[in-house]
């Protein structure tokens, strides 16, 4: 009869079965910044890299029983670790070189940058888990204890992993800090078992050089990984983050996030208004009565809009709401922010730090944030339009800008969403984009009392470098025909925004 493989220690076998689920779920988290430059950040790439990662851990489970079989899995597990290492190292050049050329949302470039982004190493790592088990199979009458156990433990190390990755590794270095330290420790990791396991490997396939070779290799995707390029000036907690220099305006910087431009700031001149919808804003605030105002901003990005009405209406009291704290200090670093009294910044989601504001507290409501190019979900519903008019005075301006493309399914439904909490809307938007022509921004208006549709067309004339229409009454309701409303329990923004 032959002998079964030796067991490994209990310690060690559930170290094992913890490490390897938790690499997988920080590569997976990982992946979503990663790739997030290239083609966004929206809820179909995440379901792509979620996708990529489980098809993954189910080939590697698959694979690994198999081989687990088949051949003495102590034989196995040192290169695993070590192949999976290298799979890990060789991530970054994979999806820095290779998102170069997949950039753009298209389905089949978000899948192919998900699968060059996690697939490899998490497949890889998945095959350790069977292997373990089957080494802790002495006896079969203890498997479905042996196998529970060794499941809940590298359950437990995704679920660790996961919230110690979103928690403290994003918010404390940048991803390929994270990828390649997680290729280190996994390389080290597979070296230590297999020295551990050296009087029990001596059937194992291969000699000591090929032993160096796969070695080598993940020293060399190590250092691909570390030489390819970073889309990135600054990696902050949500963004990758550059400020690009306009080579045709001395103080032009633009602020791009995650291969959008996202705001354009005149380091000299903060009454400079470069994008076109910050240009409608301007507008609208213009006709707001003279003197300071009350303004509260959803989304700081670049600052642009927070700057030019300190510029415009000295005195103005200001507050931002920005999620991403990380922007905020590249603002101030490189984009000329000054925080203070009149403008001040509170760093976390825009829906809690709205329901904390005080009711009929301000005159003008700015929303401005997104995610790549869609407005958050939890932003973008009746519920949130809602709190928004409550916070209004009931004279105040709400201004929403909102990005959409052909056929306009979107923002269709947002104009039928906010027109459920607001008395009078508004919309604000290039002609060949309400057409159906192209993609655009649009810029919503609400408030509770009539607005001064009339003034803004007159600012509009002034400030606006491109023609512009101002749809309102039955004009917009035809515009906005049967849209649905969003709300906290239907708001599928993203698939609205696809077409």
């Amino acid at each position: 009869m032959e002998t079964p493989p030796r067991a490994l220690p209990s310690a060690l076998a559930s170290a094992l079965a913890f490490g390897a689920s938790g690499a997988v779920l920080v590569l997976e988290i990982v992946a979503l910044r990663l790739v997030g430059p290239y083609v966004g950040v929206t809820l179909q790439v995440s379901s792509s890299v979620i996708g990529v990662a489980l098809a993954a851990i189910a080939y590697g489970a698959w694979l690994g029983g198999r081989l687990a079989d088949r051949y003495d899995p102590r034989a196995l597990l040192a290169p695993a670790l070590i192949l999976g290492a290298i799979g890990t190292a060789i991530t970054l050049p994979l999806v820095r070189w290779g998102g170069e050329l997949l950039r753009g949302g298209a389905a089949p470039a978000v899948l192919l940058l998900a699968a060059l982004a996690i697939f490899l190493p998490a497949f890889v790592l998945s095959t350790v888990a069977p292997m373990v088990v089957k080494l802790q199979l002495g006896d079969l009458r203890e498997a479905g204890s042996v196998v529970g156990r060794l499941s809940s433990i590298g359950t437990l190390g995704a679920i660790t992993a996961t919230l110690v990755t979103g928690f403290v590794f994003v918010a404390a270095m940048p991803s390929s800090v994270i990828v390649l330290s997680l290729a280190v420790l996994l390389g080290a990791g597979g070296l230590a078992l297999g020295w551990w396991l050296r009087r029990d490997m001596r059937n194992m396939p291969g000699s000591p050089r090929a032993r160096a070779a796969l070695a080598a290799v993940g020293l060399v995707g190590a250092g691909l990984g570390a030489a390819s390029p970073t889309p990135c000036d600054v990696e902050t907690a949500y963004h990758c983050a550059q400020v690009q220099q306009d080579p045709a305006r001395p103080g032009g910087q633009t602020l791009v996030l995650n291969s959008a431009r996202h705001s354009y700031v005149d380091l000299n001149d903060p009454e400079h208004l470069e994008f076109e919808y910050v240009q409608w804003i301007a507008a609208t605030a213009g006709t707001l009565p003279e003197g300071p105002v009350d303004a509260l901003h959803i989304g700081g990005g670049g600052f642009t809009v927070p700057s030019y009405l300190r510029a415009t209406r000295p005195g103005s009291d200001q507050l931002v709401l920005e999620l991403d704290g990380g922007l905020v200090d590249l603002d101030k670093q490189k984009l000329g922010l000054v925080t203070g009294p009149d403008l001040r910044v509170e760093v976390g989601d825009a829906r809690v730090g709205l329901a904390g504001q005080a009711t009929s507290s301000y005159d003008f409501v700015v929303g401005d944030a997104f995610g790549h190019l869609v407005v958050p979900w939890h932003l973008a519903t009746r519920e949130m339009a809602v709190d928004v008019a409550r916070v209004l005075r009931t004279d105040g301006i709400y201004a929403q800008n909102v990005i959409d493309y052909p056929p306009n399914r979107f923002i269709r439904a947002e104009v039928a969403t906010v027109a459920a909490a607001f008395g009078h809307v508004a919309l604000i938007a290039p002609p060949e984009a309400l057409a159906g022509g192209r993609g655009s921004n649009f810029v919503i208006l609400a408030s509770e009392s009539p607005l001064p549709v009339d003034k803004v067309r007159a600012g509009l004339g002034t400030l606006a470098k491109e023609p512009v229409t101002v749809l309102s009454g039955d004009s917009l309701d035809d515009f906005v025909a049967d849209a649905r409303v969003l709300t906290d329990d239907y708001a599928p923004v993203d698939q609205l925004l696809a077409g």
